[in-house]
Formats: structure tokens, sequence, C-alpha cells
């Protein structure tokens, strides 16, 4: 490998690693935003968007510039594609913490009954998940990318909890029936944000074994079930 592929390779991995760390703080600010019906928390998350998406476009870029410049192949042009993909994953993720951010403003002031408890699980289970995803990417550790993927059925057997208890709520609570849709879509995105961590687990097996493990455990998602888009 030459110095300059060596440097540039090193330079795309710690942006990639420092965006990884604005995300999943990120994630956790959203989360904490709603728990605590936080505005100004939220409203920080929303703000710092525009710092994911610029990093995303910088990371990108980079990894343009080296294919096109240094051509490389082997393991080192699996980083880089694996790089565009993970970069591309963490970006999303970033979106979706905004949408749970958006979705704490709108019900910081609102007192409804308790319908949380799913959410509470769920949000952990993510969280866990991001950051492992990133120590696994760090370590090069398959069998940690792997256990990634078994967390993500329990997110999305929580959403199908969630989904049920939601649909209780507005049957007692009808007056509250649009704010129990909102912390529905926040169990959509978890839910979602729990895809992209797979997807970056996925990358990081193919990245060190060169194996494309996608929908090998895919099983019948949540969507089927409920037939709709949140």
């Amino acid at each position: 490998m030459s110095k300059p592929l060596q440097r540039s390779l090193q330079q795309i991995k710690r942006s990639l690693l420092s965006l990884a760390t604005v995300v999943e703080e990120q994630c956790r600010d959203a989360l904490r935003s709603f728990h605590h019906s936080d505005e100004q928390l939220a409203d920080i998350v929303i703000e710092r968007d525009n710092e994911v998406d610029l990093m995303e476009v910088d990371i990108e870029e980079d990894c343009l510039k080296i294919l096109a410049l240094y051509q490389p192949v082997a393991f080192d042009l699996r980083f880089v594609v694996a790089v565009l993909k993970i970069n591309n994953d963490l970006e999303r993720i970033g979106d979706l913490a905004l949408n749970i951010a958006e979705r704490a403003v709108a019900l910081s002031s609102k007192k409804l009954p308790e319908t949380t408890t799913q959410l509470e699980s769920m949000g952990e289970i993510v969280i866990a998940m991001v950051k492992r995803c990133i120590d696994a990417l760090i370590n090069r550790d398959i069998e940690l990318a792997r256990q990634i993927l078994a967390m993500d059925v329990k997110v999305d057997d929580l959403h199908r909890e969630h989904f049920e208890t939601i649909k209780e709520a507005i049957i007692a609570y009808p007056v509250h029936a649009l704010d129990f849709i909102q912390l529905l879509s926040i169990s959509r995105y978890l839910e979602r944000i729990g895809d992209q961590t797979t997807n970056i687990a996925e990358d990081v097996i193919y990245l060190v074994e060169g194996e494309i493990v996608r929908h090998r455990h895919s099983e019948t998602g949540y969507n089927g079930a409920l037939g709709v888009e949140i």
C-alpha cells in the first residue's frame, strides 16, 4: 500500500468515527428530549442535523477521490465501499434522530396516559445497537456485528407491541388520537434506526470477511403486519 493511500484511508476512518460519535449523541439527546419533554435539547438536535449532513458529504467526496486517484483493490477497495455505505447509514440515523426530536417538541406540552413503556425499552436497545456497531467497525469484530443482527429482532418485536398499545389507547382515549399517532411515529423511527445499525453490522461483516450477509437473517417485518407506513 502506498503511503498516500494509507494516509487517505486513515483519514476517512477518522472522519467516519467522528460522524458516528455525533450521530450517537444525536440519538441519545433526541430520546432524552422526548422522555424529559425538553424542548431546548430537542432544538439542539434539530439544529445539529446540518453538521451531520456536511460531515456525510465530506466523507463521500473523500471516498470518491480515493477511488479516482489510487484505484484501490482487495481489502482496501472493500473498505472504501463499506465506508460509503456506512456513511450513508449514519446520515440516515441522524435524520431519524431529528424526526424523534421534532416529535418531542410536538408532544412536550401534552399530558397523555402512560403508553411509552415499549418506547423506553426500544430506545435503550437502539442506543446500544448504535454504540456496538461503531465498536464492531473500529475493532473489525464480526461476532459483535452478528449480535447486532439478533438485537434488531427484539426491536421489531417491541415495535409490534407498541402498535398494539397505541391501538388500545386510541380506542380508550380518542380525543388524544393524533398525539398517540405521534408516539407511534417515534416507535417507527426507532425501528428504522435499528434497521440502519443492522445495515452497518452487515457491512462490517462484508469488510472483514468479504461475505454479503444481507437478507439471510431477515424475517417477516412489522410493515407487513401493519400494512401501512408510519
